[in-house]
C-alpha cells in the first residue's frame, strides 16, 4: 500500500504575549491552501495535531490548550498605509474546525517582529537602531494594529527586562495600539444597553454587559453566579457543571448580541465571544504564588477562551476590558469604583495587566478610538513543519 510522503512547509514557532502560535508567510503555504477554504482548514488542523479526541495534541504542535492551538497567516499588505495583513486561525482542540471568527490579540505582538525578520516589511521603514512602527491590517475583523517594535543594529530586539505576568522571563517591550477596536459595522454594545438582563436556562436572569471591542465578550458580575474574582483554573477547569454553565451564558449571549441566530450555533463559533467576569478589588495570590494586592489593582477579571478559564488574559479580552472600563455604566466600570477613566489595572488568575483606552459619546453612542497595552514577542524556533502530503 503506498503512502504520501510529508511534506515541509516553512514556519516559524512564537510566544506572543502569553499565546504560542505557527506563523506562515501566506507565499510559502501549498498553492491549495492559500485561499480561505477546506484544504487550508484541514492544512492548519493537522499542522497543530487537530481534531485530537484525546486532547492533548500529541501528534502536532499544539499545547492542548486555547493558548497555544493557533495559526498565524502573514502577507504583505496591499491595503494604502498598511505594511501587513495578519489572518488568525483558531483551531479547535477535539473538534475539526478552525474558528476566523476574532482576532488573537496576544499574538498581535508576535507579527510585528515576524513581519520584519521575514521581509514582509519595507526595510527602509526599519532603522537601524530604535523602534520600527509596523502598521497591521487584522483581516479576521477588519481593523489597524499598530505595533512598535525595538530594533537593535537593524534586527528586531527580543531581550529585554519587560516582565509580563503569565510569562516566566522578561523580554523587550513590544507596546500594540488596537485603533478603533469597537465592531465597525454595529455599536460597540449591540443590545443597546450597557447592561443588560441576560436570561440563562437553568441560571437565571444576570446583569451582563455585552461588547464588541477588540473582541465580542460577555461580562458578568462574579458574585452573582457564586464566584469572588480571585479563581484560578483548578477552581473552574476541573468541573463539567461549571463549564457546562459558562458555556450557557456564552451561547445565550451571543444570542442577544447578534453573532448567531440560535444557541446551537455557539458550538461550531468557540473563539466568539468570550465570556468573562468581574469583581471589586480583594486580595488573592496569583497562579505563580506571589500575592496581588487590593490595592495593586482597579477590579478583578476572570475570562474563559475556548470553554475552559484563562491561565492568564486574552489580549483581546483586555481590550474589551478596557473599553468597557472606560464608560461609565458597565458592570467594568461599576467593578473598578465607576467614573471616567482611560485605563485599567486589573487582577487576573497569572497576576496583574494595565490597559488604557480612549472612549467617547458620538451622537449618543459610545466609541473607542483605540486601546493600548504592552506584551512581549519571541522566535521559539524556526524552519519548517512536516504533514503527510494527503492530510490536505
Amino acid at each position: 500500500m503506498a503512502h504520501a510522503p510529508q511534506i515541509r512547509i516553512p514556519a516559524t514557532y512564537m510566544r506572543g504575549g502569553t499565546s504560542k502560535g505557527v506563523f506562515f508567510r501566506l507565499q510559502d503555504l501549498p498553492e491549495a491552501a492559500r485561499v480561505p477554504g477546506e484544504a487550508r482548514n484541514r492544512l492548519l488542523m493537522r499542522v497543530i495535531g487537530s481534531p485530537d479526541p484525546y486532547q492533548k495534541q500529541i501528534d502536532g504542535m499544539g499545547g492542548a490548550t486555547s493558548s497555544t492551538s493557533k495559526t498565524v497567516i502573514l502577507s504583505q499588505s496591499e491595503r494604502p498605509d498598511h505594511d501587513v495583513d495578519y489572518l488568525f486561525g483558531q483551531v479547535a482542540i477535539d473538534k475539526p474546525f478552525v474558528d476566523w471568527s476574532g482576532n488573537c490579540g496576544n499574538l498581535s505582538a508576535a507579527v510585528g517582529p515576524f513581519a520584519i525578520s521575514n521581509g514582509l516589511v519595507d526595510p527602509e521603514r526599519i532603522p537601524e537602531n530604535g523602534v520600527a512602527v509596523v502598521r497591521i491590517w487584522q483581516a479576521n475583523i477588519g481593523k489597524t494594529i499598530v505595533s512598535r517594535v525595538p530594533i537593535t543594529n537593524g534586527a528586531v530586539q527580543e531581550t529585554g527586562d519587560f516582565e509580563l505576568d503569565g510569562v516566566t522571563f522578561p523580554a523587550a517591550e513590544v507596546p500594540v495600539e488596537f485603533m478603533d477596536p469597537a465592531d465597525g459595522e454595529g455599536a460597540m454594545f449591540p443590545t443597546g444597553n450597557l447592561v443588560d438582563d441576560l436570561e440563562v436556562p437553568g441560571v437565571g436572569t444576570l446583569k451582563a454587559t455585552m461588547i464588541n471591542a477588540g473582541i465580542p465578550a460577555i461580562f458578568v458580575n462574579a458574585a452573582d453566579i457564586g464566584y469572588t474574582g480571585t479563581e484560578l483554573q483548578e477552581a473552574i477547569n476541573g468541573d463539567a457543571r461549571v463549564l457546562a454553565m459558562f458555556e450557557t451564558i456564552r451561547a445565550h449571549g451571543a444570542v442577544r448580541m447578534g453573532l448567531i441566530r440560535h444557541v446551537d450555533e455557539a458550538a461550531n463559533r468557540q473563539h466568539t465571544p468570550k465570556v468573562a467576569f468581574v469583581a471589586k478589588p480583594v486580595d488573592y495570590v496569583a497562579s505563580s504564588g506571589q500575592p496581588v494586592k487590593a490595592s495593586d489593582v482597579d477590579l478583578l477579571v476572570r475570562a474563559l477562551s475556548m470553554g475552559k478559564l484563562h491561565h492568564a488574559m486574552m489580549g483581546t479580552a483586555a481590550v474589551a476590558i478596557g473599553a468597557a472600563a472606560a464608560v461609565p455604566g458597565t458592570l467594568v466600570n461599576l467593578a473598578a469604583g465607576g467614573g471616567e477613566r482611560n485605563s485599567v489595572h486589573f487582577g487576573h488568575p497569572s497576576g496583574t495587566l494595565r490597559v488604557g483606552a480612549e472612549a467617547s459619546r458620538v451622537n449618543g453612542e459610545w466609541t473607542v478610538t483605540k486601546a493600548i497595552m504592552s506584551r512581549s514577542a519571541r522566535v521559539l524556533m524556526e524552519g519548517g513543519v512536516h504533514v503527510p502530503g494527503d492530510s490536505f
